[in-house]
């Protein structure tokens, strides 16, 4: 038991991660003796749960909401997305010292990759890319979809001071716009993003009418419950390209899982199905 290495996934609430499910199911892949784990951590107790990681209990781990901000604050090795976005949610102990990262942007990448492998290829990279949306999740696709050379990204939200602070962060090839003006906006996009939580399972439809878009472009929604909300089943009628957010959420899992256990695992099928069908159980 000694020997058991351990990774975790730390928030405050924490039960509705399903983290611990791909990790796991990873570590009985590739015959590791580890475990992941749920470990709550309110507010007030992230500083010393962090300071305490030099203890050895844990190989590294994963922050969720609240904590991303505050661990960017205190740990002073960050990769350059960390440093760019000014979150993270990967940690990790590498020669002692505990080092951060920012992934979300990574998974959300390489889920547009293995489902529409396309959809940056250089007839695309002058045209509008759309996200709906200002807040945490917007901010690190902005910067990813930047990292593939877009030079026209458009925030679309319902607070238009909100979009416009984001659009002032990544400057002149980002603007800020009115959710009266996404049907205007639409005409010339080659991809739309929902990075909001309207559609989500409990939460407020996401109503817009997708008509207006070109037939090569590309529709993403980072909400996964339900994995093909009411905005994928609308571009899919109308016959474009979509892609679902589970594939985020199980890439972003890639980098952290390799800097704990040594062994970078793969986004397959078989785990894939594991948690649609914990998804669907759980509706």
């Amino acid at each position: 038991m000694a020997d058991l290495k351990r990774a975790f996934i730390c928030g405050w609430p924490v039960e509705h991660s399903r983290s611990p499910m791909i990790h796991n199911f990873w570590i009985n892949e590739y015959g590791l003796q580890g475990a992941y784990i749920k470990y709550p951590v309110s507010p007030p107790d992230f500083e010393n749960f962090v300071q305490n990681l030099h203890d050895g209990e844990f190989l590294g781990g994963n922050v969720t909401i609240p904590h991303k901000e505050a661990a960017f604050k205190q740990i002073k090795n960050l990769d350059p997305v960390a440093k760019r976005l000014g979150a993270v949610n990967t940690i990790w102990i590498e020669d002692g010292e505990i080092h951060a990262a920012n992934t979300d942007g990574y998974g959300f990448l390489a889920n547009l990759d293995q489902l529409a492998p396309d959809w940056d290829n250089s007839d695309k990279k002058q045209k509008t890319v759309i996200v709906l949306g200002a807040g945490g999740a917007a901010r690190a696709i902005i910067d990813a979809v930047k990292s593939r050379g877009f030079t026209n990204i458009s925030i679309v939200n319902r607070t238009y001071s909100r979009a416009k602070k984001l659009a002032d962060f990544f400057g002149k090839t980002t603007h800020a716009h009115k959710w009266e003006e996404l049907t205007n906006l639409m005409l010339d996009s080659a991809l739309l993003i929902n990075t909001t939580s309207l559609g989500m399972e409990g939460k407020s439809p996401l109503e817009i009418d997708l008509g207006s878009l070109p037939s090569n472009c590309l529709v993403s929604d980072i909400v996964y419950v339900p994995l093909k909300t009411e905005l994928l089943q609308q571009a899919e009628n109308l016959g474009l390209k979509t892609a679902e957010g589970l594939g985020m959420l199980l890439h972003q899992a890639v980098p952290g899982f390799e800097k704990w256990f040594g062994v970078r695992p793969e986004v397959s099928d078989e785990l894939r199905s594991l948690v649609v069908r914990d998804l669907e159980q759980s509706l």
